[in-house]
């Protein structure tokens, strides 16, 4: 598997380099225009957008401390070490690493790793939710600064109503998914039985992790975070581009903020290790020259800062605090790919999992144990 993705990554670095070269000839690049364009961009700007993302750290482990209380009651920032840690661990690792945070959170916690992949299901669901409706948002009350924005009127529209409908199909799957997945399994077993399975199987699972919110205050609070640190994303984003002197890039809208921010987490869906940087680079780069009338030295530019800004940054805090806790980043990422298979409660520590840690109790998952054994978090009712 490591030399399946080794070569799968050296693959993808030659072909962007073979692009670089055939684009370098058919459009030569400036370089000296490109390096001016880092001399002329006001680093305040840029500054606050690194405070934003770092804000945005607290907002993910307040959110992840209210979405456990489910379970167990801790403090505030109490995890706010495993959510830098895991993401320094996915911007090193690539998301292979993703599973990281719950896996830091349960060693941290004491708890079984199935009651934070249940937290980590519930945050994602709220991620998407709360990006989706900024996102259409933006668009339906600010489109006009975009090209055709008949279209992305449209796109808003439906954006708005997938939003609506996503969230009234989840407050069902919360008050009775066991009934919701056993109509899709008797529905859709017409047609497959293997896709039934597999479809109720994906709904029993989000109605585990939806369990972990007891009370509409608990959903107030969590969707309240999410649009907020949403919102201090955002605001990185619109920060760094207008940073940059070129006109369309220091003039950039809201709307159009949201469009860069939404085609950023597309591109960085599928990370690799450090090579992904470039290919997000890439698409970021062509959207500001394609849709916003860039050149392409200051939409390399901001791209390139964009990706330091919401995804390099924090790196150095990352590493110094992994060092503080004496973690091995590849071996947390390497146990963390077990989670889905075992159920493991690690031992309550101060600190989290170190290289040189031998205690048997503090082991990898085993991968032998089946998937049913996990433990399931206790069921609550939305009070």
């Amino acid at each position: 598997m490591k030399r399946n993705r080794l070569f799968f990554g050296l693959l993808v670095l030659l072909v962007l380099l073979a692009l670089g070269v055939y684009a370098q000839h058919e459009h030569p690049f400036n370089f000296r225009h490109f390096a001016q364009d880092f001399q002329r961009a006001d680093w305040r700007l840029v500054a606050l957008g690194v405070g934003c993302i770092y804000l945005g750290f607290v907002l993910r482990a307040l959110r992840w401390a209210l979405l456990l209380r489910a379970n167990k009651r801790v403090a505030p920032l109490a995890l706010l070490g495993a959510q830098v840690i895991g993401y320094t661990g996915v911007a090193l690792i690539g998301r292979l690493a993703d599973l990281t945070r719950p896996w830091l959170a349960a060693r941290k916690t004491g708890l079984p790793i199935s009651s934070q992949l249940a937290v980590y299901v519930v945050e994602r669901l709220f991620d998407l939710g709360a990006m989706a409706l900024l996102f259409s948002t933006a668009i339906l009350f600010g489109g006009s600064s975009l090209p055709h924005p008949e279209i992305f009127r449209k796109v808003g529209i439906w954006s708005m109503a997938a939003t609506l409908a996503g969230a009234v199909f989840l407050l069902l799957i919360r008050v009775s998914g066991g009934l919701v997945a056993s109509f899709f399994q008797k529905t859709l077993g017409v047609i497959s039985s293997s896709l039934a399975h597999a479809v109720a199987d994906k709904i029993r699972s989000f109605r585990t992790g939806l369990n972990t919110l007891r009370t509409w205050a608990d959903f107030i609070g969590a969707l309240a975070l999410s649009v907020a640190m949403w919102l201090l994303i955002a605001a990185a984003y619109i920060l760094t581009t207008r940073s940059f002197v070129d006109p369309p890039l220091h003039s950039l809208t809201l709307s159009q903020g949201m469009v860069l921010m939404a085609s950023s987490g597309v591109a960085s869906a599928v990370q690799l290790p450090v090579v992904g940087w470039f290919t997000q680079i890439g698409i970021v780069a062509g959207l500001l020259v394609r849709f916003f009338g860039a050149d392409p030295e200051s939409a390399t530019a901001c791209a390139a800062t964009l990706l330091a800004v919401t995804f390099v940054s924090i790196l150095p805090v990352g590493l110094v605090w992994a060092q503080v806790e004496h973690i091995d980043l590849r071996k947390i990422a390497d146990e963390s790919s077990h989670v889905r298979e075992a159920d493991a409660v690690p031992p309550r520590t101060s600190t989290y999992p170190t290289h040189s840690d031998h205690d048997p109790a503090g082991a990898a998952p085993d991968p032998s144990q089946p998937v049913d054994s996990l433990q399931q978090p206790p069921t609550h009712r939305l009070q």
